[in-house]
């Protein structure tokens, strides 16, 4: 066996405070002859994070530490833990500096253990908020849209299909209250030991979060818009503080039936629709997309408006629309100039024919 595979086997049945870096945890030493490890923040299926400081930078900033040593015995399956734990770190460091995304400062193996170390954002997540504060106004959920899906568009333009957006993978930053996005490798998911496959069960891991990823992604295929759904369902869950199981969903297309719960504009609700939408087709397909529809509705009155214009000013001549002193839009003006050059073309060409 692999010696690295076999110390991650031997680290399932060990105790976290028994792991080198919970015992160092307040302890004063240095890990990696630079961090000093606070607490332990999190545990999942992937291993460990814990709160550290890098004491060889000037001010000793926070930063992040996660071990590596998933819930699983089988050799085949550690491998495929440590391959997702050294994607997250190749992501990150794909994605270089971006304020609303985590930015990896370093990644090693030391002993046989696997570290990746990241930046650390003090808040909190959204799901967080969402049950301290309440449920979010529509106005505020727009806020939030056109916060997110810059980053968004900036994470797919890298090539990154995200897989896991939810509410507790966002973080709003107490220092200034920007969003950032969080859990890259999406290597949180629960690994299934091969030893114990059945009937029911597959070797094949899907990626993600049921309820939050779309058909398409629970089939192993994800593509952009699998994001895209993602938020949208994340967009439900700060509109009504509801997680996406306890919504209904139509017998006929899959949709989530949503309508019922929350109360919004109708051009926003067509945009949580299309965001949600099952089918592929009909789903946005980019975060730009949905970011230009928001844009979008301040002008629509003025848009229905001039819509409304246009069969009034289809029934008056030319030389009246002109002389009316009426504002026209340049496109309407343009129309005008078209046709008075056609109709003295034609007359041109009537007189050289009767001549």
């Amino acid at each position: 066996m692999n010696p690295s595979v076999a110390r991650l086997d031997s680290l399932r049945f060990s105790p976290q405070h028994q792991t080198q870096l919970g015992q160092m945890c307040g302890s004063g030493e240095l890990f990696h002859d630079r961090y000093s490890i606070h607490r332990v923040l999190g545990r999942g299926g992937f291993g460990v994070t814990f709160l550290a400081q890098d004491a060889k930078l000037p001010g000793s900033p926070l930063c992040v530490i996660k071990q590596l040593c998933p819930k699983v015995s089988n050799p085949l399956t550690l491998r495929r833990a440590e391959q997702r734990f050294e994607r997250e770190a190749t992501i990150l460091g794909q994605l270089g500096s971006h304020a609303q995304v985590p930015s990896l400062l370093d990644y090693f193996e030391e002993d046989n253990e696997f570290y990746l170390v990241q930046e650390y954002v003090k808040g909190w997540t959204l799901a967080r908020e969402v049950k301290r504060e309440g449920a979010l106004s529509e106005a505020e959920v727009k806020r939030f849209l056109l916060e997110i899906l810059p980053v968004l568009t900036y994470i797919h333009q890298h090539g990154v299909i995200h897989r896991d957006i939810k509410p507790p993978n966002i973080l709003r930053s107490q220092d200034d209250g920007r969003l950032v996005l969080i859990d890259f490798g999406a290597v949180k998911e629960q690994f299934v030991d091969p030893d114990r496959v059945t009937e029911r069960t597959s070797t094949t891991q899907f990626v993600g979060t049921l309820g939050f990823a779309p058909a398409e992604q629970l089939a192993l295929r994800p593509t952009y818009a699998s994001d895209i759904f993602a938020l949208g369902v994340t967009c439900l869950y700060l509109l009504t503080g509801k997680p996406p199981m306890d919504f209904s969903y139509d017998f006929a297309t899959g949709d989530v039936c949503w309508q019922n719960w929350a109360t919004v504009s109708e051009h926003f609700g067509k945009v949580l629709d299309r965001m949600l939408k099952v089918s592929l087709r009909d789903r946005f397909q980019s975060a730009a997309e949905i970011q230009r529809a928001l844009e979008l509705e301040p002008h629509l009155s003025e848009l229905q408006r001039c819509m409304n214009l246009r069969p009034a000013l289809e029934d008056i001549s030319d030389e009246a629309l002109l002389s009316s002193g009426r504002y026209l839009p340049p496109t309407v003006r343009t129309a005008i100039a078209i046709r008075r050059w056609n109709n003295k073309a034609i007359a041109r060409e009537n007189r050289r024919l009767a001549t």
